[in-house]
C-alpha cells in the first residue's frame, strides 16, 4: 500500500521536517501546498500516520 501526503498536510501534522529529511529534500526549496509525497507503509508508520503492522 502507498500513502500520499501533501506538503500542507505534513505541515499541519508537524511532520514536515521529518518528511524533508526522509526524501533528502532541501528546506530552502520552493514547494506547492498541494504537492504530494508518496510514502511506503513503513515510511508512513515511521511518521506515525498509520499503526505498525
Amino acid at each position: 500500500m502507498k500513502i500520499m501526503i501533501s506538503v500542507e498536510e505534513a505541515m499541519q501534522r508537524g511532520i514536515w521536517p521529518q518528511l524533508l529529511k526522509m526524501f533528502g529534500r532541501d528546506p530552502e526549496e520552493d514547494f506547492w501546498p498541494k504537492e504530494e509525497f508518496i510514502l511506503t507503509e513503513d515510511q508512513a508508520a515511521e511518521l506515525n500516520l498509520i499503526p505498525r503492522a
